[in-house]
């Protein structure tokens, strides 16, 4: 995986609050939690906490843009029960993203 030790991704998704990762990347990855599991709870806090924590607001902006297109994917995925790949196609787009990121789909500017 594109240079990041597997231990770390495996602690990442057991739990990315206590994982061994930077401060601003938890962060992202709590407003993306919140966001996502908790959406009637999520308020300006969640947006301080992460530019405390050292986000920008471009960064917090691409967090939730990106946590926004998955939700609509999954949702729609779920509703009309659309095939999941195995781990060999996962693994090409997994790839596929590790090298091109998301910047086709990136806010402007």
């Amino acid at each position: 995986m594109s240079g990041i030790d597997q231990a770390v991704v495996d602690a990442v998704l057991e739990d990315h609050r206590t994982a061994p990762i930077e401060e601003p990347v938890r962060a992202a990855l709590e407003l993306v939690y919140r966001l996502t599991t908790e959406p009637d709870s999520f308020g300006p806090e969640h947006i301080e906490a992460a530019l405390e924590a050292g986000l920008d607001e471009r960064a917090i902006h691409e967090a939730m843009y990106v946590c926004f297109a998955f939700n609509v994917i999954d949702r729609l995925a779920d509703a009309f029960e659309f095939e999941i790949h195995d781990a060999t196609h996962q693994g090409i787009t997994a790839r596929m993203l590790g090298r091109l990121g998301y910047w086709p789909s990136a806010l402007p500017g």
